[in-house]
């Protein structure tokens, strides 16, 4: 389930796996909004407690919320880092 998304025709989307209440996921959604808006990236939010959230991803992500995708692809969990993830997203806009 979304629980939001900045559009945008940015060519990179970082996702952020998390859950409502959880602090790791406030301050990862913080560096990551921070860097999308230096980059144009665009954001999408995924609640992993959500009904319909993929149960294989939710029992591969479950203990390392918040975890960060760059383009579908998983790029960190835990803390993110905004040097990493803009190098990340640099990467992923040169394909």
């Amino acid at each position: 389930m979304r629980l939001r998304k900045r559009s945008g025709s940015a060519p990179v989307t970082v996702t952020l796996v998390g859950k409502p209440g959880c602090h790791l996921c406030d301050d990862a959604r913080a560096t990551v909004e921070a860097v999308a808006a230096e980059t144009g990236a665009a954001v999408e939010e995924l609640d992993i407690t959500a009904e319909d959230f993929d149960p294989a991803l939710k029992a591969e992500y479950w203990e390392q919320i918040p975890v960060t995708l760059v383009n579908g692809k998983r790029h960190d969990f835990w803390r993110v880092d905004a040097d990493r993830l803009r190098k990340a997203i640099a990467q992923a806009a040169r394909g």
